[in-house]
């Protein structure tokens, strides 16, 4: 059992992941998309319970982090947990108040199912979806076409 700051550290092992160091900032043109967060909830818990965990659900507040969180990315052009603020602070401000939480970032997959099986294929990123405390998630996509990467996904876990 790992408190969400632990979590922090781990690495981000797709291709695209930067920092903010890394990369000059940019202030590139996105646009959000429209995603089925049900049937995305829905992947999750069927993988989840194929390793014998629970159920996952929609949150409202976690959906609104991870908008933030994906868009951050995309203005940017590049992919770092930091860019839109520390996760702690961007959890305080979705009014997080659970002691788990984790976040996968991802940028380049055109749907949900390239996305997933990214975060799968990842080590760090499988093991924040099989996190055994998590009970709700939020996710979203934001477009940059002008950038290299033009998707960028961002997805929320947490026990509460």
């Amino acid at each position: 059992m790992v408190p969400y700051a632990a979590l922090l550290a781990c690495g981000l092992a797709l291709a695209g992941c930067g920092g903010p160091g890394l990369l000059p900032s940019a202030d590139l043109p996105t646009s959000p998309v429209i995603l089925d967060e049900a049937a995305a909830a829905a992947a999750i818990t069927r993988y989840r319970a194929s390793h014998g965990l629970g159920a996952v659900a929609i949150d409202s507040s976690l959906i609104r982090a991870a908008s933030l969180q994906a868009e951050a990315n995309a203005r940017a052009g590049y992919l770092s947990h930091d860019v839109g603020g520390t996760f702690d602070s961007r959890l305080k401000r979705a009014g997080f108040g659970g002691r788990y939480a984790a976040e996968n970032l991802s940028a380049g997959s055109s749907t949900f199912d390239e996305v997933l099986k990214r975060w799968q294929a990842s080590p760090e990123h499988n093991r924040n979806m099989l996190m055994p405390q998590v009970r709700r998630i939020g996710i979203a996509r934001v477009d940059a076409p002008t950038s290299r990467y033009k998707r960028f996904w961002a997805l929320i876990l947490s026990d509460s």
